[in-house]
């Protein structure tokens, strides 16, 4: 028995290091430096994983540009390499991990910054706290953090590669790629303007974000153009009439430069500009996926880095699971990571066992691109046609788009591909053709894989709703978003955000490690008839003071860049694009309080206080485009009298609640049947009917 022990003892080392030097062979991060180790949130206690620290330092990789798994990254080919033939690149890291990894659940939660801000992980508290990418206490985080509760290490990753350094944002450094002579490469950039709320003369050509610098400053080799609203004809600006350079008072105040834009004539408030120039030194954009593939797949896998520096993370007998999640543009960059196949490492070994997707919709990010800005997305009021959109595949599953012909989907690798939630509101739908994740371009369903659950969260503006612990706001949107007609939605950080994410992290983690089905997909869908047209969504929609339905949204018809750009990405050298055949986009029915069908029907459409809607307007010259990501909300009327003098069809609070007792069981009951259907948790659900309680709703 003991040879036996003995011979299984030496086996087992022998298997061990044969992955360990085979994982070496492979591994893409080259060091993994920790230049920062700080006890976080003063030594307090997180659940049995005992006391948390911080971690910050730098991941230093490279990647081998023939590797099959890499050469899709545009332009790698082009940058400059080292000695070994690899090409080299960094990203700056934040982790928060047990102080002793063996008390936590040997489990990874890697959190996608949006655009350099570290949001993830403040997404799983209630309400969420202001975004930090510099965590110290428990108020950074939220107290009630459900990951760290539960012993996760949480990790994030500098990708966003035109995010400034010096910044408080992950911030990462990729190669330019050059010409084999060494000369610049040149190519067509465009850039948009649409959000200015007051007058100006000059701009820089992309805000907060470094631009691409322009390769030639005559400005008859660019084009420049202005318009209303989206769908008003573009007007050229004279090439006389702008110059690339500095211009604050006017264009006596000219200061050349190739990274800002002036306009001598002015730049109107809330007009649409749209710039097409000459651009050079392109960053290797794409490199962003192999960033959490590798910052991932070692942390999840490696003991140490190849200089010998440890793996933080590393406990015996090893990483669990390891998940990821992202929002917004972050969930379109988890669909492209998943689509180009980073879900595989090097050493092709998944990396990640659950993908949570936020709001996303049909949007792919399109990071691997030659001179693209991934903090931009098409909307239907502003870079309508720009790269960052949905284009075919828009599945998970492989299907045949009826309308480009293209057989494809996002998961195609059942080796490495994970089980997926998909959480999308019903902004998306108007602004994000998120109906295209269920129903083809001419208007059929389309199949979902048995990884994959798509979920609703009704009357949602972009993550967000009004009622109760979310109040609504009237304050003007900020000049990025608009201003907007009506009443929007979730003024500041409120509970409507984190809500269900918080609940689904539990469920991903009970489906990907135990076994345990999640919760049924929820999405509307044409075979229920809880999609339909727009303009079957404005003949259902109900008669509501001051809020009439949209007469447009962001449709969607084939973008064709040129022949070097295809569905993985590439080169764009037809800007804008030329428009091909249309699709057929579909929106949520409304119900009778206008609120879209199906779905998870969250506190805020089981208890409301008002109606919540996915849209928003802007007023004036701008109409009828829809104001970017806002919803809108309406609050009910008080009694049946007062409704019935304005016109209202929506029952009044009385007549839903009777009085104040009756709204708090109306809350009870919904807090029940949502935290018995895995929507909810049951400490958010006290801290609902606790505020039903404290309320004055019909006192």
């Amino acid at each position: 028995m003991r040879a036996t022990s003995r011979t299984r003892a030496i086996g087992a080392i022998t298997v061990a290091l044969t992955l360990l030097l085979g994982a070496w062979a492979e591994a893409r991060v080259v060091r993994f430096v920790v230049e920062e180790r700080l006890p976080f949130a003063s030594g307090m206690e997180w659940g049995t994983a005992g006391p948390y620290e911080r971690l910050k330092g730098t991941a230093y990789m490279e990647v081998d540009p023939k590797d099959p798994l890499n050469a899709l990254i545009v332009n790698l080919d082009k940058a400059p390499r080292n000695a070994r033939g690899m090409v080299e690149f960094s990203a700056p890291f934040l982790i928060l991990k047990p102080v002793d990894m063996t008390r936590g659940n040997r489990k990874i939660w890697y959190g996608i910054n949006n655009r350099g801000n570290c949001i993830e992980l403040g997404n799983r508290a209630f309400p969420p706290p202001m975004a930090t990418c510099n965590p110290m206490t428990a108020a950074d985080v939220g107290a009630n953090n459900v990951l760290l509760k539960a012993g996760y290490a949480i990790v994030d990753a500098g990708w966003h590669g035109d995010v400034p350094a010096g910044t408080n944002r992950l911030s990462p450094k990729f190669p330019v790629a050059i010409q084999p002579d060494g000369s610049p490469i040149v190519g067509p950039a465009r850039v948009e303007f649409s959000f200015q709320q007051t007058a100006s003369f000059s701009l820089p050509l992309v805000i907060d974000f470094d631009p691409d610098e322009a390769a030639d400053t005559n400005t008859a080799h660019s084009t420049l153009t202005v318009r209303d609203h989206a769908d008003a004809p573009r007007v050229a600006i004279p090439s006389d009439r702008w110059a690339f350079g500095k211009c604050p008072t006017g264009q006596e105040s000219l200061v050349p430069s190739t990274t800002d834009l002036c306009v001598f004539d002015g730049i109107g408030p809330q007009r649409i500009y749209e710039l097409i120039y000459p651009a050079k030194n392109p960053k290797v954009m794409g490199l962003a996926y192999a960033v959490t593939r590798d910052v991932g797949s070692f942390l999840r896998y490696q003991a140490q880095d190849e200089a010998g520096n440890p793996n933080p993370l590393a406990v015996s007998p090893g990483i669990r699971r390891a998940y990821s999640s992202g929002t917004s543009s972050t969930g379109m960059y988890q669909r492209e990571f998943l689509y180009l196949g980073f879900n595989e490492d090097e050493s092709h070994r998944k990396v990640f066992d659950g993908v949570t997707i936020y709001s996303a919709a049909t949007h792919r990010l399109f990071v691997n691109v030659q001179f693209v800005h991934p903090t931009f997305f098409s909307g239907q009021d502003q870079h309508h046609d720009f790269t960052s959109n949905s284009v075919a595949p828009f599945t998970f599953a492989v299907t045949t788009d009826p309308i480009s012909g293209i057989l494809d989907g996002l998961l195609k690798r059942p080796a490495t591909d994970p089980f997926v939630f998909q959480i999308d509101e019903e902004n998306v739908f108007w602004q994000w053709k998120a109906s295209l994740n269920v129903v083809d371009g001419r208007g059929q369903q389309v199949a979902l894989p048995d990884n994959v659950r798509l979920y609703f969260q009704n009357g949602f503006g972009h993550i967000a709703a009004a009622g109760l612990l979310s109040p609504p706001t009237t304050t003007v949107p900020d000049g990025r978003a608009g201003i907007c007609q009506n009443p929007r939605q979730g003024g500041g950080l409120n509970a409507s955000t984190a809500v269900t994410p918080r609940a689904l992290a539990i469920a991903m983690d009970e489906w990907a490690d135990r076994g345990i089905e999640p919760p049924k997909s929820n999405y509307p869908g044409i075979q229920r008839k809880t999609l339909v047209s727009l303009d079957e969504y404005r003949a259902a929609f109900p008669a509501i003071p001051g809020l009439k339905p949209p007469s447009v949204l962001n449709d969607l018809t084939m973008l064709q860049f040129g022949p070097r750009f295809d569905s993985k990405g590439g080169v764009q050298t037809q800007l804008p694009p030329a428009l091909g055949a249309r699709y057929t986009v579909l929106v949520p029915k409304p119900d009778e309080d206008g609120v879209g069908l199906d779905g998870i029907r969250t506190i805020f459409t089981r208890a409301p206080i008002g109606t919540n809607v996915g849209w928003n307007l802007r007023p004036g010259f701008r109409a009828p485009d829809l104001c970017s990501l806002s919803g809108s909300f309406v609050p009910f009327a008080k009694t049946k009298a007062e409704r019935l003098a304005s016109g209202d069809s929506r029952k009044s609070l009385e007549e839903r609640y009777k009085d104040h007792d009756g709204f708090v069981k109306a809350v009870t009951k919904a807090t029940k049947e949502l935290t018995a259907e895995r929507f909810m948790l049951e400490e958010d659900a006290n801290t609902f009917i606790a505020a039903a309680e404290a309320s004055d709703i019909l006192r």
